[in-house]
C-alpha cells in the first residue's frame, strides 16, 4: 500500500509518544482451523448503495471438538448462517458474527456459508457516483481491505495470518464491468445484468480480496505471456499508457532481482476515482487512484507516478506472495516495496538518481522521527494497526534494507533476499524470518543491526570534527554521537567508513579507513603522506544517521567540488552555508554553475536560500534558469525568504510567464503570497489580483497550479481579502483537489486574522467537518491543527471520538494533543512576560525612589 502524503501539523520542538491513550498489545487470535477457499456470491446494487451476498468459507479444523466460531463482520444484516444445508444459531453485535456450530468439528473441512445484505456502507466498499455537485464524476464501486477493512463489506477472519484461495461471482448491471484478483474464468449475460466470475487460485489473506465496478477502458499488454492490464476511465487510455507503460520492462527487473519470476497468471491495475490512497497492491489487481494519471506536460518532472505504479508492483512479492503474520512486521514489505523504488531509481536513470532519492526518503524518516514520535519499526502496541503505516514502516524500513545490503554487499543481500523469498513463497513470515535467510544463506548475524534499528527507536546523531597537524602530518578527526548526551543506552555501535581524499587536478583519489563507532565521543589521529583536500563521513551514505560536519572552510569548498559521492556533497552544502558569510555564498553561486547533477543543484540552491545577504539572493537568480524543474522551483522558494523588490519582481516575471513545469509555477505563486504577507506590504494588492487571476486560468492537472495560487493565498495571514478570495473554493463543486487545498489553507491563513473574520473560518469549517469522505476530514484536522483557538479543540476533540474513520481520529487526536502542548506553553510565556513587566514596572518604582533619596542628600 503507498499512502497519500499527508502533513502533519505538529509540534516539531517536543515529539510525543507514539503509544496514544487506549494502546495496548495485539496479537493474532486463536486459530480454530486454517481458511481454505472464500466464495463471494454477489449482487451489486449501485443506484442504492447496496450489496447482497452469500460468503461461503471453506474450512478445514485444526483441531476436534470447537463449537464456537468468531467472525468479523461489521454493519451487516446477516440473514442466515449455514453448514451445508444445515442453518445454525447466531449471535451478532454488529462488529462480531459469533456463530454455534450444532456439531463440533472433526478433522473434516466444512462450508460455512453466511447470507447477508450491506446497506450504505462506510468502509471496505465505496460507491462513487455523479451528483448535483460533481455531475462529471463516474459511477464507480471499488473495495480496500487494507488495514482490516475487508470485514467491511463480507464476513471473514480479517487478519494477515490466514491465507486462502478466493473466488467472486458477481452481477452488475450494464455496461459496467467487474475486476478481481485472480483469472477471469467467464462471463454470463443475465438480462440487464452481466455476472463476472473471478477465481485467485494462489492463497492470499483477506485484505488482499478486491472488486472493482465501472465502465472502464481496458489498454492491453502482457509480459511472457501473461496478460499485463491497465484499466482507466474512457477517454483517458493515453493517459493510463503513459502512466503505467513501464509495467512490463518493472516486472522483468523485479523478477531478476528477487530471483522468482513474476507469481500470479495477469497483472491489473485499475484507476477508481475518489482512492483513499495512492495505490493498494491487492494479489494479481492493484488499485491505484486516478490522480496519478500524467498528461504529457505533467509527466515532465514526475516520476511519483512511476515509482508508485513500482511500488504496488513490488509487493505482488513482498506482502502477497510473502505475506507478513501479523500488523506488526508490515515493515518487511512496505520498506521493500520502498526500497524498490530505490533499486528503480538506479536501473532506470543511474546511481547518483537513487542515491538522492533514498536520502529524500531518509530525511522523510527524520522529520517523523523528530517532529510527530520515536517509536521501533516492529511493535505490537498500538489501538490500530493502521497507526504503524508511517514513515518509520516505509521510509526507515527502506533504509534498513539498505544497511543490510551495506553489511553484505551486493552479490549476498540479493542471494539473501532470494533465499527469503523462495523459502516462504505463499506463506506467513515474521521479523525473525528474514533475519534467519540471511544468516542462512550468507552465514551473516545482521540481528545487531536490527536491535538498534528495528527493535528500538531513533537513530546516531554525528557531529564530525576534522583538523590537520602540518608539522606531525596526522590528521585528527573527532566524532561525537549527541544524541547520547541524555541516555548512554542510545549509542549506536557502528563501523563507518571515511575516506580522505585528494584532488590533481581533474583527478581525485581516496583513502578510506573504517572506524568502529560506538562511545559518545571518540578521538582518532592518523598519520597520513600529505594533507587531504577533503574529508568524507560515511562513504557512500549508507548509515541512517543525522551528521553535523565541523571542517575547515577550504575542505569543506574542496569537497562540494571534487567529492564523488553526490550525497557528500550535499552534506558539504548544507555546513558551507551555516558560516553564513560571503565566502560561503561564493562557494555556492559556484558550485551552482559547475554541478551536473540537479539533485546537488537543488540542495545548494536551498542553501543559499539560508543565508541572508544579498549576494545571496542574486546566486539564486542563477537557479531560475535552470534546466531542471526541481532547481528553478527550488530557486523560487528560496527567493520567498528574501522579500525585497528585486526577488519579488523576479518571482512575479515567472509566474506570469508560466513554466513546463505544472509545480514550479505552483511554486511561484506560493512564493509570491508569502513574500507579502509581512514586508512589501504596497505589493499585496497587486499580488492578490494575480494571484485571483490564475485561480480563475489555470485549470490543469490534478489542480497543481491553482493549488499554489492557493497558499499563496494563505500565506497572506493579515489580509481579510485573501480569506475572502479563498472561502468560494472550499464549497462542494469545486475541484477535489482544489478544494482540498483550499480547506487546508484555511488554517495557515486564520493565524493573522481579526476575531471577526476568525469566527468565519471557524464557521465554515464546522460545517466541512460534518463530511464523511475520508481526505475531506483529513484536509479538515490539517486546518484546525493549525488555529489555536478553543473552537478548534473543540472541533477536533469531536472528530477524534465521532470521525468514521480510525486514521482521521489518529490525527484528531494527535493535534489535539499538540495544540494542548502549544496553549500551555504559550500560556506559560505569557505569565513570564506578565512577571517580567511587574518586575520591570517595581524596578521602575525603586529607580523612582532612589532619585528622590539621592536628592534630598
Amino acid at each position: 500500500m503507498s499512502g497519500i502524503n499527508f502533513e502533519y501539523f505538529l509540534d516539531a520542538e517536543e515529539a510525543r509518544s507514539f503509544e496514544l491513550p487506549g494502546a495496548k498489545p495485539h496479537y493474532n487470535p486463536d486459530r480454530p482451523g486454517q481458511v481454505k477457499h472464500i466464495l463471494l456470491d454477489l449482487d451489486l446494487d449501485i443506484t442504492g448503495r447496496s450489496l447482497t451476498g452469500i460468503c461461503t468459507i471453506t474450512l478445514a479444523p485444526i483441531r476436534p471438538g470447537v463449537t464456537t466460531l468468531t467472525l468479523d463482520a461489521v454493519d451487516m444484516a446477516i440473514e442466515s448462517v449455514c453448514v451445508g444445508s444445515v442453518s445454525q444459531p447466531f449471535d451478532y453485535d454488529g462488529e462480531v458474527l459469533t456463530v454455534t456450530l450444532l456439531q463440533p468439528t472433526t478433522t473434516e473441512k466444512f462450508d460455512l456459508a453466511i447470507t447477508y445484505k450491506l446497506e450504505q456502507p462506510q468502509r471496505g466498499i465505496y460507491f462513487i457516483k455523479p451528483d448535483d455537485h460533481y455531475p462529471d464524476k463516474p459511477v464507480q464501486v471499488w473495495t480496500q481491505g487494507e488495514d482490516e477493512d475487508s470485514r467491511f463489506w463480507f464476513p471473514c477472519f480479517d487478519y494477515p495470518g490466514q491465507l486462502a484461495t478466493s473466488e467472486i461471482k458477481i452481477r452488475v448491471p450494464k455496461p459496467y464491468r467487474a475486476i478481481s484478483n485472480g483469472e477471469l474464468v467467464g462471463t454470463e449475460e443475465q438480462g440487464d445484468r452481466t455476472q463476472y466470475h473471478w477465481h485467485q487460485k494462489e492463497i492470499h489473506p483477506s485484505y488482499l480480496v478486491t472488486l472493482a465496478v465501472g465502465d472502464f477502458a481496458e489498454i492491453q499488454d502482457e509480459w511472457q505471456g501473461i496478460p499485463v492490464l491497465y484499466y482507466v476511465e474512457k477517454g483517458k487510455e493515453e493517459q493510463g499508457d503513459r502512466s503505467m507503460g513501464k509495467t512490463p520492462e518493472m516486472m522483468d527487473f523485479l523478477s531478476a532481482t528477487y530471483g522468482y519470476k513474476y507469481p500470479f497468471p495477469k497483472y491489473a491495475q485499475v484507476c477508481v476515482d475518489d482512492f483513499i490512497f495512492g495505490g493498494m497492491e491487492n494479489t494479481s489487481t492493484t488499485l491505484l487512484t486516478d490522480r496519478c494519471l500524467l498528461d504529457e506536460r505533467a509527466s515532465l518532472d514526475n516520476t511519483r507516478t512511476e515509482t508508485l505504479v513500482l511500488h504496488e508492483l513490488a509487493h505482488q512479492w513482498f506482502g502477497d506472495l510473502v505475506v507478513i503474520k501479523h500488523w506488526s512486521h508490515a515493515w518487511i514489505k512496505e520498506g521493500m516495496a520502498t526500497y524498490a523504488e530505490v533499486l528503480w531509481m538506479n536501473h532506470e536513470y543511474g546511481k547518483d538518481e537513487a542515491a538522492y532519492y533514498l536520502l529524500e526518503q531518509m530525511r522523510n524518516y527524520l522529520n517523523e522521527d523528530r517532529s510527530r514520535y520515536r517509536r521501533p519499526i516492529v511493535t505490537h502496541v498500538y489501538r490500530a494497526p493502521i497507526e504503524l503505516y508511517d514513515r518509520h514502516l516505509y521510509e526507515k524500513g527502506a533504509c534498513v534494507y539498505h544497511m543490510i545490503r551495506t553489511l553484505l554487499g551486493d552479490d549476498l543481500f540479493f542471494k539473501a533476499i532470494r533465499t527469503f523469498i523462495g523459502t516462504h513463497a505463499h506463506r506467513t513470515v515474521e521479523t525473525i524470518d528474514l533475519l534467519r535467510a540471511v544468516e542462512e544463506s550468507t552465514g551473516f548475524n545482521i540481528a545487531p543491526l536490527f536491535d538498534q534499528y528495528v527493535f528500538r527507536g531513533g537513530h546516531p546523531d554525528f557531529d564530525v570534527s576534522y583538523s590537520w597537524d602540518g608539522g606531525s602530518g596526522l590528521a585528527k578527526l573527532t566524532i561525537k554521537q549527541t544524541q547520547a548526551k541524555k541516555d548512554e543506552k542510545a549509542l549506536f555501535d557502528l563501523k563507518i567508513p571515511v575516506a580522505f581524499g585528494y584532488v590533481d587536478g581533474e583527478d581525485v583519489t581516496q583513502k578510506t579507513f573504517t572506524f568502529r563507532l560506538n562511545e559518545a565521543e571518540q578521538t582518532f589521529y592518523l598519520p597520513l603522506e600529505k594533507k587531504p583536500s577533503f574529508v568524507s563521513f560515511d562513504v557512500g551514505n549508507h548509515w541512517t544517521k543525522t551528521v553535523k560536519l565541523s571542517y575547515p572552510m577550504g575542505e569543506l569548498k574542496a569537497q562540494l567540488s571534487h567529492d564523488p559521492d553526490p550525497i557528500s556533497r550535499i552534506y558539504a552544502a548544507g555546513a558551507i552555508a551555516k558560516q553564513g558569510n560571503l565566502e560561503a555564498v561564493k562557494a555556492l553561486q559556484t558550485a551552482l554553475t559547475q554541478e551536473k547533477f540537479w539533485g546537488v543543484r537543488v540542495e545548494i540552491v536551498k542553501a543559499l536560500g539560508k543565508i541572508q545577504l544579498n549576494q545571496a539572493e542574486d546566486a539564486l537568480m542563477v537557479g531560475l534558469k535552470d534546466s531542471h524543474p526541481r532547481v528553478r522551483r527550488t530557486a523560487l522558494t528560496a527567493l520567498g525568504n528574501f522579500k525585497t523588490p528585486d526577488s519579488y519582481k523576479a518571482v512575479k516575471a515567472c509566474l506570469l510567464k508560466g513554466d513546463d513545469s505544472y509545480y514550479t509555477e505552483a511554486a511561484a505563486a506560493r512564493t509570491l503570497g508569502s513574500m507579502v504577507s509581512v514586508s512589501l506590504e504596497e505589493k499585496a494588492a497587486e499580488s492578490r489580483d494575480l494571484l485571483k487571476q490564475i485561480l480563475e486560468t489555470r485549470a490543469g492537472w490534478n489542480e497543481v497550479v491553482r493549488a499554489g495560487a492557493i497558499g499563496g493565498l494563505a500565506a497572506m495571514t493579515t489580509s481579510p481579502e485573501a480569506v475572502d478570495l479563498l472561502l468560494p473554493y472550499t464549497e462542494i463543486g469545486v475541484p477535489q483537489p482544489l478544494r482540498l487545498a483550499a480547506i487546508r489553507s484555511l488554517g495557515t491563513v486564520a493565524s493573522g486574522q481579526t476575531n471577526d473574520k476568525l469566527e468565519v473560518i471557524l464557521n465554515r469549517l464546522e460545517a466541512i467537518a460534518r463530511e464523511t469522505f475520508f481526505l475531506t476530514q483529513v484536509a479538515i484536522v490539517a486546518a484546525l491543527g493549525r488555529i489555536e483557538n478553543p473552537k478548534a479543540m473543540g472541533l477536533l476533540q469531536t472528530l477524534a471520538s465521532q470521525a468514521p474513520d480510525k486514521r482521521v481520529r489518529q490525527r484528531a487526536e494527535e493535534t489535539v494533543s499538540s495544540l494542548q502542548k502549544k496553549l500551555s506553553k504559550d500560556k506559560a510565556v505569557k505569565s513570564l512576560r506578565n512577571d517580567l513587566d511587574k518586575l520591570k514596572e517595581e524596578n521602575k518604582q525603586l529607580q523612582s525612589r532612589l532619585a528622590k533619596l539621592e536628592a534630598k542628600t
